[in-house]
């Protein structure tokens, strides 16, 4: 499916594909929390050899400080996760350690996205104590990472494209 997608003020736009456009992984860590807001974010999966995007000057790009919860030692993540340094607006996210991958915010993406038949809510363990999941009845919960991938849940349902 293409995906095309804005920030707020429109000053970067871009394009994608992806083979898994069901938002339905919900993310309660702190970095996407704090970089995403609304107490979670909704990241999907896309092919990045198929990314193309209008305003790319107006792109800046974090990567997060991370704590050795035992030590306190801190490294730099990976991810890169972009944004709009006009308006602030959460854009994608792309890390080296799997080059081929994608994720854009879904709260990015201006196509018309379909409707999950459940969700996956992960890293519960780390959600600010103000979070009130809605979690339904066929929804699966993780205190951390969820047993299956993108791929995987949208091949489960039998929703891959």
């Amino acid at each position: 499916m293409k995906l095309e997608g804005s920030c707020h003020c429109q000053a970067v736009r871009f394009s994608l594909e992806s083979a898994e456009p069901y938002p339905f992984m919900r993310c309660y860590c702190s970095i996407c929390r704090k970089t995403a807001g609304g107490g979670y974010a909704i990241n999907l999966g896309g092919d990045y050899r198929t990314l193309l995007v209008e305003g790319r000057e107006h792109i800046g790009v974090y990567q997060a400080r991370l704590a050795d919860p035992q030590t306190g030692e801190v490294r730099v993540s990976e991810g890169r996760r972009h944004f709009c340094r006009e308006c602030g607006s959460a854009l994608w996210l792309w890390d080296p350690t799997w080059p081929e991958l994608v994720h854009p915010h879904a709260s990015a993406i201006d196509s018309e996205l379909p409707v999950p038949p459940e969700h996956t809510h992960l890293m519960l363990g780390s959600k600010a104590g103000w979070v009130e999941p809605q979690i339904a009845p066929h929804d699966r919960c993780f205190a951390e990472y969820p047993d299956e991938s993108l791929a995987q849940w949208h091949q489960r349902l039998g929703l891959s494209r």
